[in-house]
């Protein structure tokens, strides 16, 4: 009986091997092309990675001969001619408007980044922040505190700043008890550093309030 088993399995096995061969003829050409794609995929990610790095290189380059200009209006040009996409175009255009020299043109380029849907929040949200805060803004005390309304929800990364312009726009607009309510939160809010409650106590202080 051992010979006819050792027989049968004998063409068993040559059975499977057959199939096996025969599979392979068939749909052999569908592994080769796996095989390929895998390896030119990552032949291209490198390309791209690559490529994106001296993208990157360039434009730092290109900012720092920009910054090394001798006049603001100069250094914009050279700003303006660096080679940037994406978020280091918003990136570009918050080091323009820090230095325009006139308050209106750097607010034209800031209210440009703080419309641009195409940028990271972050950006837009630092664009109104400048925007706010520039010496000779163009904003009134009411779109000062409109605009900054977004900025100051829970988690949002500016915050405690945003609430002390807001308190600021609130005493240029007469509301000095919003003010006050608002800056003794900041003293007692933890996200606030230590430079900003001492700002906040000193506002407290000259706008008649105690600090707690």
């Amino acid at each position: 009986m051992s010979n006819p088993e050792s027989f049968i399995d004998e063409v068993t096995e040559e059975v499977r091997r057959d199939r096996l061969f025969a599979f392979f003829r068939k749909w052999g050409w569908v592994g080769a092309v796996a095989v390929i794609a895998i390896v030119g995929g990552a032949a291209v990610n490198e390309y791209l990675k690559a490529r994106e790095a001296r993208e990157a290189q360039a434009a730092g380059d290109a900012v720092l001969a920009a910054m090394e200009a001798e006049t603001p209006e100069a250094r914009i040009d050279a700003l303006d001619a660096a080679p940037a996409s994406g978020d280091a175009q918003a990136a570009l255009a918050l080091l323009k408007a820090a230095e325009a020299e006139e308050a209106a043109r750097a607010d034209e380029i800031l209210a440009g980044v703080e419309g641009n849907a195409e940028f990271p929040t972050i950006y837009r949200d630092l664009a109104t922040m400048k925007r706010v805060m520039l010496p000779e803004t163009q904003l009134s005390a009411e779109e000062r505190l409109a605009a900054l309304e977004p900025l100051m929800t829970p988690g949002a990364p500016f915050r405690v700043l945003a609430e002390e312009q807001a308190a600021l726009a609130e005493i240029a607009m007469g509301d000095n008890d919003a003010a006050l309510a608002r800056l003794q939160g900041l003293m007692d809010d933890a996200d606030a550093g230590r430079a900003l409650r001492d700002r906040a106590a000193q506002l407290i202080v000259a706008l008649g309030g105690t600090v707690e």
